[in-house]
């Protein structure tokens, strides 16, 4: 019978040993001598992952992200690479027929390794960008259990780290062809092992005698996206020993309701392959009319076909298949003639980039489909369009790249050349890259073949801050080179001829390398930052907020990287550090009138950016008042990056296109424990800058000009906005309206940025010092809200504050709250309607629903239906019997109060889930990790109302508790 053909993982039972601890050879270790899990020095290993993930998982080190537990690790300069050169060994059943053929494969291994199996050695050459496949039919056993050693060595130049730390260290882990930031950096402890191990799957291949080996899909579009075809190529490999007669498919489909397929083509040929030999097959070109088209996020769906190829071989039957999705876009970008900036097209779009810098899911390599589907969902959410993977980390792996083509995250990935740590760095660093010219382009190919079908992969960069060594550069301009068709398209020509389909006849796309993607040398060249490579990038501190808006904040078109704060809650915090952590920073006034913020020492091994830049912004937490314990410096703080963040993509989509092309915040998220430039923790718990970003990046978005105080709207859509209005309050901290203002009907133009009229309430007689601004888009014909922004403010002069919102804490306005919720499995969706009780002053008259407006671009939100997931009997039960105090009706919709005598609005809400039951009983940290919230950090003027929907998985065993905070309710109070 043989084996079932195809992949298989081989994800469990690893075991590891530090090579120095084991006497026996690989030869032993795989036929005579196996190891057992319970012999010593054998321990359970984690992999994909390093060997400092394994050596956590077995607690023979503290964790390294807690604390400073970090200075408690042996760092691979002081202990010599033999310290982390580790043994991984695992079994696996395969039991092939007389004509299978079995591959061993390994995504990645950092650095090199010896491969074992029953007895039988294979080297497994440098490289961590390389994928390895060895054909391994002849080596298995014949009764179908297998062993597999795998020694695993270091980087050969894994470098000490310098007393003063430093970007790179001591910058000799450029000499090899890994990932850079293992030896620290400014955001960034030193990683110990130098992230060496197994940190990509590791699979078996069952194929019969032929194989099908990285094809390559490529779209062509004609008459206005409606004539497209599809271009495809493959290698084939013949292992058998006589020619093999071939039947050679290729089927696109696309998926329907439920379960059905739609074939959109199929294709069938016939061919002839050598015996021990491989081709590279080109497809006929493949027509197909008006496909769904793939779209970044916020301008449409992200549309998906699978494309399988099978291969049948006379005598045999089917021999190999292999499936991926595609999405028919077209994306090319050029040099835009007004800003200078690089300008992006998606389907002849034009695209206003906001996104961020990527650097890597986390710092011990511990990646997961799950992991990834959360961080990448987590850009969506804040309406971001583009992942920047930067040189210093990672070339990302399939997963990560199929989450961004799943929610539309364009993704810029570039090469592993820094600007710190190959020729720019402190000292001055080795400018000839690595040593292996050779081996960075080897692994530069293999990337390129691995990524290049995914519709979210959008250009490829030599890398940061920095260009390669002039031939690796050559090398990679000329293989990367684009088709002629795809140049064309690169340019500012928008027509296509019956010469240009020839030229596809002629020179199929699907044989190049890539060929449809631009190749641009580094990250500050041609378009980004100052095109020339100068230092044009950031800045990456806090700032003034209405200096975003200035004409002088910032020079050139498109900004690769600009940074800010990144303060977490206080319990992730507590989570992460022992109570020595848990000390707010000292503000010690300067003669300047500014202060300086002095953190403890575990923030400042954090990296923490601190919320005061002395001589130029003011402590930004101090301007609510001085903090008096961690929790009130958490929450201040998270004010503090809400403003920040939210401000920072205004100001720069206040001028699109006139100034802007583009914008990628320096980082989104931290692959360990740090306290700088983040949306949302390790932990993987937001911050309120996340939902500052979330608002700002809407496609259509209404906003106050910081700088100028004009209101603006911005539609960044295809289509104009027409009868639209804004409805414009102000509110002050006694629960009055001051300001009230309804714009006439107005039309907004596509991709524009338009300024409408100036907010007046602070030059009006006796403004108040720190009010509320509500503003509100929306459609006249049936008042749906299409975008809303709420604004705490002080009166714009030097000596403005938010001191007095300290004492409106104790304003207690009162809420109802109205939720329900369906549970799927362990997924619980939960939907919580909150409105603010107190009244409104008459005769104001407010937009206080909240019906937001369905839009054309994907919602990650929606609502639950309550009629179609109706609840069990046993889930509701649940609840009440925890929380029988809560009135229920029948349908299982929960109304609860929150009481208060206030009047005013209900300021800076905001939900979190926590739970109680099983593996919570004495684990301090109690909070139920990743949540989905549609939004958060909100705030509700009198008799507004807004719903919000909650999405988490619960672990078995495991009650949760949904509770809601907020500026007036610092005790928490439970809806669900």
């Amino acid at each position: 019978m043989g084996e079932e053909q195809g992949k298989k993982v081989l994800e469990d039972g690893w075991l590891a040993a530090r090579s120095t601890d084991v006497e026996l050879t690989g030869i032993q270790l795989t036929t005579t001598h196996p190891p057992s899990s319970d012999a010593s020095p054998w321990m359970p290993a984690v992999i994909p992952g390093t060997v400092l993930a394994t050596l956590v998982k077995n607690n023979l080190i503290p964790d390294p992200f807690y604390g400073i537990n970090n200075e408690a690790i042996m760092d691979i300069g002081d202990s010599g690479r033999e310290y982390y050169t580790f043994w991984f060994f695992t079994t696996f059943q395969c039991k092939p027929s007389s004509d299978q053929h079995v591959d061993l494969n390994f995504g990645g291994i950092n650095y090199s390794a010896e491969v074992y199996l029953n007895g039988h050695q294979t080297i497994l050459p440098k490289g961590m960008f390389r994928r390895h496949s060895v054909d391994v039919t002849d080596i298995l056993l014949p009764e179908g259990q297998n062993m597999l050693a795998v020694l695993v060595y270091p980087p050969d130049h894994p470098g000490k780290i310098p007393p003063q730390g430093g970007q790179g260290g001591d910058h000799e882990i450029g000499k090899d062809v890994t990932t850079q930031y293992v030896q620290g950096w400014d955001w960034m402890a030193p990683i110990r092992d130098r992230n060496t191990g197994i940190w990509d799957e590791v699979s078996i291949t069952v194929t019969g005698p032929v194989k099908i080996v990285d094809p390559h899909l490529v779209s062509s579009f004609f008459d206005g996206y409606k004539r497209v075809y599809l271009h495809a190529t493959a290698e084939l490999v013949n292992k058998s020993a006589t020619s093999a007669n071939c039947s050679l498919k290729i089927l696109v489909s696309t998926e329907l309701d439920g379960n059905t397929n739609l074939v959109e083509h199929l294709q069938t040929q016939n061919l002839s392959i050598p015996a021990q030999s491989n081709i590279q097959y080109t497809f006929p070109q493949m027509f197909l009319y008006k496909p769904n088209l793939w779209w970044p996020n916020g301008m449409g769906k992200q549309s998906l076909y699978n494309v399988e190829i099978g291969v049948e071989v006379d005598g045999y039957g089917e021999s190999d298949s292999w499936s991926n999705h595609f999405g028919f876009r077209k994306i090319h970008s050029e040099i835009d003639s007004v800003t200078g900036g690089r300008l992006f097209k998606v389907n002849g779009e034009p695209i206003f980039i906001r996104g961020g810098n990527w650097i890597l899911s986390d710092g011990l390599l511990r990646l997961s489909k799950k992991r990834y589907e959360t961080d990448i969902k987590f850009h969506a959410d804040m309406n971001f369009n583009m992942l920047r993977c930067w040189g210093g980390g990672l070339a990302e792996r399939p997963d990560f790249y199929h989450y961004c083509d799943i929610y539309g995250l364009l993704v810029w990935q570039e090469f592993w050349i820094t600007g710190d740590v190959d020729g720019r760095g402190d000292p001055v660093s080795n400018p000839d890259g690595p040593l292996d010219h050779d081996l960075f382009l080897l692994c530069a190919h293999d990337t390129v073949k691995l990524l290049r079908n995914h519709p979210s992969l959008a250009l490829w960069v030599g890398g940061n801050e920095q260009t390669p060594p002039d031939d690796i550069n050559t090398a990679l301009t000329t293989d990367l080179k684009l088709h002629p068709f795809y140049l064309k398209s690169n340019s500012n020509s928008t027509s296509t001829t019956s010469k240009d389909e020839t030229t596809l006849t002629l020179m199929d796309p699907s044989q190049y390398l890539d060929g449809t993607r631009v190749y641009i040398k580094g990250s500050l060249w041609e378009g980004f930052a100052d095109s020339n490579g100068g230092w044009t990038d950031g800045p990456y501190e806090i700032q003034n907020p209405e200096d975003f808006f200035k004409d002088e904040f910032y020079n050139y078109g498109f900004n690769p990287e600009v940074g800010n704060v990144g303060m977490p809650v206080a319990d992730t915090i507590r989570a992460t550090m022992p109570k020595e952590g848990w000390v707010i920073p000292l503000f010690n006034e300067l003669e300047s009138g500014y202060v300086e913020e002095v953190a403890n020492p575990i923030w400042v091994y954090h990296k923490y950016i601190p919320y005061s830049k002395p001589g130029k912004v003011h402590d930004q937490i101090l301007m609510y008042g001085k903090p008096k314990d961690l929790d009130d410096f958490c929450l201040k703080a998270q004010l503090v990056n809400y403003v920040q963040y939210r401000a920072l993509l205004e100001g720069w989509t206040s001028r699109m296109w006139s100034k802007y092309t583009g914008v990628l915040i320096w980082k989104t998220q931290n692959p360990w424990t740090g306290l700088r430039g983040q949306f949302y923790d390790h932990l993987h718990d937001q911050t309120a800058g996340f939902y500052g970003c979330r608002h700002a990046a809407e496609p259509i978005h209404v906003q106050l000009n910081l700088a100028t105080y004009f209101i603006e709207v911005v539609n960044t859509t295809s289509e104009e906005l027409a009868d639209v209005a804004i409805e414009v309050s102000v509110w002050d901290l006694e629960g009055t309206c001051p300001y009230y203002k309804v714009s006439e009907t107005l039309s907004i133009p596509s991709k524009k940025t338009v300024s409408l009229f100036e907010m007046t309430y602070p030059k009006s007689k006796n403004p108040k010092p720190v009010y509320f601004l509500l503003l509100k888009l929306y459609n006249t014909s049936n008042s749906h809200i299409i975008s809303r922004n709420f604004y705490w403010l002080h009166l714009p002069n030097t000596t403005g504050d938010y001191k007095l919102l300290e004492p409106y804490k104790k304003t207690k306005i009162p809420l109802k709250l109205t939720s329900d919720i369906s549970i799927s499995g362990s997924t619980y969706n939960v939907r919580v309607k909150v409105k603010n009780k107190s009244k409104k002053p008459d005769p104001v008259t407010l937009l206080d629903k909240n019906k937001f407006m369905e839009t054309n671009f994907d919602c990650d939100f929606d609502e639950v239906d309550k009629n179609k997931n109706k609840k069990k009997e046993k889930e509701i039960g649940l609840f009440k019997k925890v929380y029988g105090l809560l009135k229920e009706d029948d349908d299982g919709v929960r109304v609860s109060e929150v009481n208060g005598s206030g009047v005013g609005v209900a300021f800076f809400l905001n939900f979190s889930v926590r739970g109680s039951g099983k593996g919570f009983e004495k684990k301090g940290d109690k909070r139920i990790l990743p949540v989905h919230y549609s939004d958060n950090y909100f705030s509700l003027v009198p008799e507004e109302e807004m719903t919000v929907n909650i999405s988490f998985e619960v672990p078995e065993g495991v009650t949760p508790r949904v509770s809601l905070r907020g500026w007036n309710y610092d005790g928490g109070h439970t809806v669900r």
